[in-house]
């Protein structure tokens, strides 16, 4: 039996009788996960989504979406990385975003994986996996990951560089980092203050809709230690060089929807494009109005979005 681990169901609004767990990965990191089972265990119950966060995220963030797709039938599996949510912080900064390298998230992926096999959590396995979870979830199809689909919603396949580190000064930073002992700097532009905090909500590129926006506040406000500030110098480096590796991959053999939103400024969109245009078994659809985080839009937006992401996955699980 797992160790339970805390869980803010004052904040979350998630369904009731989820389990919430420690994990180890196979470094030794302890991650924190969550698993909730289907409503009403329906006999026909399509298998298990593996809901993959971005960058900042934590469990209690997807508590709407994971009572959305239990609602439907779906056993739901969503995890805090290493470095953020209640996982292992790994700086001496706690509210840095750090990672030693980025193939390290691919532990923690494991570790959810092999918790699900002794739980019941019938397959197939799919992934819906939002911004940086989406570069986790494209290196784990490369590798072969054993998932029937996968749902992309805002993949952080490509960055949208600012201006301060964009071309040669990127890799400037990174090749002087190490021997300059700046990898435990924040990228410039960023610092520990939380995104949510420091932002208002006409100017933030999250979400269209200000419920939403006032959902995410109440969490981190109530929950600090829920939340990171900016990246590291070093993650922000290890991000780039993960994105144009995998952009030298050959297309994983999986069927995969892509949504973005027209309004997206987080994510480099015309990177999106030719991956999705090289994939010939993957769509993508783009949602009118919404920002980054299409999961946390508004209530029309997000149903469609669930409507769509249940029809798609369901295929898999009735070929």
């Amino acid at each position: 039996m797992l160790d339970e681990a805390p869980f803010h169901a004052d904040v979350a609004e998630a369904p009731e009788g989820g389990h919430v767990f420690w994990l180890a990965a196979s470094d030794g990191v302890r991650l924190r996960a969550g698993h909730w089972r289907a409503s009403g265990q329906a006999d026909d119950a399509p298998g298990t989504i593996l809901l993959l966060p971005g960058r900042t995220e934590y469990i209690e963030k997807y508590g709407r979406i994971v009572s959305d797709f239990t609602g439907r039938g779906w056993n739901v599996a969503v995890l805090d990385w290493r470095g953020q949510g209640l996982s292992d912080r790994l700086s001496a900064d706690r509210n840095m975003g750090y990672v030693g390298r980025f193939s390290d998230y691919q532990h923690d992926l494991a570790a959810l994986m092999a918790a699900l096999e002794g739980r019941d959590a019938p397959g197939p396995y799919s992934f819906v996996a939002h911004s940086m979870g989406g570069l986790i979830a494209l290196r784990a199809l490369v590798e072969g990951c054993a998932v029937a689909r996968a749902v992309f919603t805002a993949p952080m396949w490509g960055i949208m560089v600012p201006p301060a580190l964009s071309g040669p000064v990127s890799w400037a930073l990174n090749s002087a980092a190490r021997p300059l002992g700046l990898t435990e700097r924040y990228a410039p532009g960023t610092g520990q203050q939380n995104y949510l905090l420091t932002s208002r909500f006409r100017d933030n590129n999250l979400t269209s809709d200000p419920e939403s926006y006032a959902y995410l506040i109440r969490q981190v406000a109530a929950h600090p230690e829920l939340g990171i500030g900016g990246p590291s110098i070093h993650w922000f480096n290890e991000a780039l060089t993960e994105t144009r590796m995998l952009q030298r991959q050959p297309a994983p053999g999986h069927d995969v929807r892509v949504y973005l939103g027209s309004d997206e400024t987080v994510v480099d969109i015309s990177t999106l494009r030719e991956t999705v245009a090289r994939w010939d078994r993957a769509e993508m659809r783009m949602i009118a109005g919404a920002r980054h985080e299409i999961m946390m839009e508004s209530p029309a937006i997000r149903t469609l979005f669930i409507s769509e992401a249940d029809r798609f996955l369901r295929e898999a699980s009735s070929a």
